[in-house]
C-alpha cells in the first residue's frame, strides 16, 4: 500500500508480541522513533513528516502547532488510554483519526497495581526486603505498617479502573470506599461499589487516596496545597492515572509535615525523572516508570487492539472507539 507507520517513544509495544510488527509490515513501512518527550509543534511535525500512521506513547505532544505543520495523517492511534496529549480538536479540523486503547484492557492490570504500591507503602515491603539484603534482619521491628481493614479508602475517579480498586479495596480488603467522580452521577457511584462524596469531604475523610480519573484542564494539580491541608495526618497516597493530578511542590510539603505518610506513585508531573528528583529522597515514597499496564495479558490486549486500528482504517472502515467520531462526517473512506 505505501503507507508508513511510525511507532513513537514506545517501549512495549511489539517487543514481546512480535506478531504485531508483522501484522503492521504486511500493510507498509514501519519505523520505531525514539523522541524527546517535551517535543511538541513543527519539530514533531517534521520528524514525522511522510508518516500516515503514527503510534503513540504518553509523550510528546501533538499540539496544534503539529497539526499546522504535519502533512496527511489517517490515523493517530493512541498505545494506552490516555490522550491528553493530543490536541483532538486539531487532529478533527485537519481531518485526523484518533483511537485509544478501551479502557477494559487496561483494567484489571493498573487496579492490581495500585493496590500492590498502596501494600508496599503501607506495610513498608521493600525497605524491609532492601534490609535483609543488607544483612540487617535484626532491624525488623522498625518495619510496622498498617492494615486496610476499616480504613477509609477515597477514590478520585470511579470509572473504569477506579470502579475496579474501589472492588478490591472494599470486597477484597473490608476498607470504606468513598469516591468523587464529578463524570457520573450519585447512583451510578453507589452502583459501582462506593459512597459518593464531594472532593472536599473525601479529603477530609480518606486514610487512603487511590487517583483514578483521566486528566484534564478541570483536574490539573486536583491535589495542590489547599487539598493536602484538609487531609488528616498520616493519609497513603496511591497514583496510576497521570502524574499532574498532583503539584509535586505541594506532596514533597505534606510528606514533610506527615500529612502524606506514604506515596506509591506509578506517575509523576514531567515524567520521566531521573535519579535526582527530590521525592526520591523519601524512604516512604516508591516510584515506579509509568508500568501500571505492564502485564504480558494487558500488553497483547493494547497490542491488538492498536494493529485493528490501523488494518480497519487502512482497509476504509472505521475502527473502534474513535475519540473524535465528528471527523467522520462525510469523509469518504477509501484505501490509499
Amino acid at each position: 500500500m505505501g503507507v508508513k507507520i511510525a511507532i513513537v517513544n514506545s517501549s512495549s509495544f511489539g517487543k514481546h508480541f512480535p506478531e504485531h510488527i508483522e501484522r503492521l509490515k504486511a500493510l507498509g513501512e514501519v519505523e520505531r522513533f525514539e523522541l524527546p518527550h517535551d517535543m511538541r509543534g513543527k519539530a514533531l511535525a517534521e520528524k514525522l513528516m511522510g508518516y500516515s500512521v503514527i503510534i503513540a506513547s504518553v509523550k510528546p505532544y501533538y499540539d496544534k502547532e503539529f497539526f499546522e505543520h504535519k502533512d496527511k495523517t489517517l490515523l493517530i492511534t493512541r498505545h494506552g488510554i490516555g490522550y491528553d496529549t493530543i490536541d483532538i480538536k486539531s487532529a478533527t479540523e485537519k481531518g485526523v483519526i484518533v483511537t485509544k486503547v478501551e479502557g477494559i484492557v487496561e483494567r484489571e492490570a493498573v487496579a492490581e497495581n495500585a493496590i500492590a504500591l498502596l501494600l508496599d507503602v503501607m506495610k513498608k515491603v521493600r525497605s524491609a526486603s532492601l534490609k535483609v539484603k543488607e544483612g540487617k534482619w535484626g532491624e525488623r521491628a522498625s518495619f510496622i505498617g498498617y492494615e486496610i481493614k476499616d480504613k477509609v479508602a477515597g477514590i478520585i475517579g470511579i470509572g473504569n479502573i477506579g470502579s475496579r480498586v474501589c472492588e478490591i479495596l472494599r470486597y477484597g480488603f473490608g476498607a470504606k470506599v468513598v469516591a468523587y467522580d464529578p463524570n457520573l452521577s450519585a447512583e451510578e457511584i453507589e452502583k459501582r461499589g462506593a459512597e459518593p462524596v464531594t472532593l472536599e469531604e473525601l479529603l477530609k475523610r480518606a486514610d487512603i487516596i487511590s487517583l483514578n480519573a483521566s486528566l484534564n484542564r478541570d483536574n490539573y494539580h486536583i491535589l495542590s496545597h489547599k487539598e493536602f491541608a484538609m487531609m488528616k495526618k498520616g493519609t497513603f497516597i496511591v497514583n496510576t492515572a497521570r502524574g499532574e493530578l498532583i503539584d509535586t511542590e505541594a506532596l514533597i510539603k505534606a510528606l514533610k509535615e506527615g500529612i502524606v505518610l506514604g506515596a506509591g506513585l506509578d506517575v509523576i508531573e514531567g515524567e520521566p525523572i531521573d535519579e535526582n528528583h527530590p521525592l526520591l529522597a523519601f524512604d516512604n515514597v516508591i516510584i515506579t516508570p509509568h508500568t501500571s499496564a505492564y502485564t504480558y495479558e494487558c500488553l497483547k490486549g493494547m497490542g491488538d487492539k492498536v494493529v485493528s486500528d490501523v488494518e480497519k482504517v487502512l482497509r476504509g472502515e472505521i475502527p473502534e472507539g474513535v475519540i473524535n467520531p465528528e471527523v467522520l462526517e462525510g469523509r469518504p473512506w477509501k484505501k490509499i
